[in-house]
């Protein structure tokens, strides 16, 4: 009896997995990083996306490295990854580009896996581009010691 509720359960947890993945693949499947926030104008103008700059330092452990480029005109979907053209294990060596990290391997049972988890694919999830904008909210925000500037 009690595998069947197990079973059960399973069951409905795969299915309701299943739909929020088919969800987030819908969503995002023609994403255009063109109109994302950070590229908004603001009432003080445009805000001044670079095309190249330094990389920012941390703030913290396990911080998602800044993006320290511009990503107009980047598309990212079910299908495609621009960022992967630059930063994949195929093409890092050749466009000088810092290699994907090997955390993006792995499935969220901790199996590493060939190709990037669906969970660690679309990137500005976690990744965002540097810009010279000014914070929306303020806040007191320190680093940690030894991290940031």
């Amino acid at each position: 009896m009690k595998s069947n509720v197990l079973r059960k359960r399973l069951s409905l947890w795969a299915a309701l997995t299943s739909l929020v993945i088919a969800g987030v693949a819908f969503a995002a499947d023609n994403v255009d990083l063109s109109q994302s926030p950070e590229v908004a104008a603001t009432a003080e103008g445009q805000i001044n996306m670079p095309k190249q700059q330094e990389r920012m330092a941390l703030n913290y452990v396990n911080q998602p490295p800044m993006i320290p480029h511009s990503i107009d005109g980047y598309q990212v979907s079910k299908n495609t990854n621009r960022c992967l053209q630059c930063h994949g294990v195929e093409h890092y060596r050749t466009t000088g580009a810092p290699r994907i990290s090997p955390t993006h391997f792995m499935d969220s049972d901790g199996k590493v896996r060939g190709n990037v988890a669906p969970r660690r694919y679309f990137c500005l999830q976690c990744h965002v581009p540097q810009t010279d904008a000014a914070p929306i909210v303020g806040n007191t925000f320190e680093p940690m010691p030894g991290f940031g500037k």
